[in-house]
């Protein structure tokens, strides 16, 4: 079963795009004069993503956090880590290990509803799902354990699974187990925006592009690199104080990268 974060008709607008070009449409090429667009079948993905999202905001009465972090140290880092590694540390990588473990020092961020509706379980896995645009659509590889891993581990496991996904060789096993999500749209250019929840999930964090801004430091204007974070969270079984404190957690880990290396 595939998991899915927010923002999937973003995601999708490429491969509908392609769909109604006039030099792909065989309807175009069928009927040469017809102007208007045609009705375009949904993809079996595209259709899975539309029931889940659906069942997520039908169900789970979510609020949403907004706050900025300073990365400017660790984007400054990610070419030293690279060099000293030989391996290149992606920003989602850094994302994904300060969230697991901002989830470890708040474990009720996982929590959800059992069946009957009257009890919480927590899971006892992190298992971060992280978005990935496949040709076949929107995909959700998870790195399960990732508090258990190291930084340069969650990096190798991110890239294998990514090439997996764009490959169309990803196994139900590698998007199964999800228990937190995370969904970044910064490399599309988005400075910030709010994400679904998925179903087996209680909070996913949304993470924009980092931007060049000036920030006030000493009383004088500093130019620093800022990223938004957001969390959209199940309010049936997490509080806003909770959340505020697991949201602001990340941003500390964030400013502070060595911590996460």
């Amino acid at each position: 079963m595939v998991d899915t974060c927010g923002v999937v008709s973003a995601r999708l607008e490429p491969d509908v795009f392609s769909e109604i070009s006039l030099r792909k449409s065989p309807f175009y090429s069928k009927y040469p004069g017809m102007s208007e667009q045609p009705a375009i079948p949904l993809t079996s993905i595209q259709k899975l993503v539309g029931r889940r999202m659906l069942e997520s905001k039908r169900t789970k009465p979510c609020f949403y956090l907004e706050l900025k972090a300073d990365v400017t140290e660790l984007m400054s880092l990610r070419p030293k880590l690279k060099k000293s590694l030989g391996f290149r540390i992606t920003t989602s990588a850094f994302y994904v290990r300060a969230l697991a473990l901002a989830v470890k020092r708040y474990p009720l961020i996982l929590a959800r509803l059992t069946g009957d509706s009257d009890k919480i379980e927590i899971p006892d896995s992190i298992n971060v799902g992280f978005a990935v645009t496949a040709p076949q659509g929107l995909v959700v590889p998870v790195v399960k354990h990732a508090d258990e891993k190291t930084l340069v581990e969650i990096a190798r496991l991110e890239k294998t699974l990514s090439e997996k996904a764009l490959s169309n060789t990803l196994i139900p096993k590698d998007m199964q187990g999800q228990t937190v999500a995370l969904s970044n749209l910064g490399p599309y250019g988005i400075d910030s925006f709010l994400a679904i929840v998925p179903p087996s999930a209680s909070t996913i964090l949304a993470v924009g592009n980092v931007i060049r801004e000036a920030v006030p430091i000493d009383g004088k204007p500093t130019a620093r690199k800022m990223v938004s974070l957001s969390v959209a969270v199940d309010h049936r079984v997490i509080n806003g104080d909770y959340a505020a404190q697991f949201l602001s957690l990340i941003k500390e880990l964030l400013q502070n990268p060595r911590q996460l290396t």
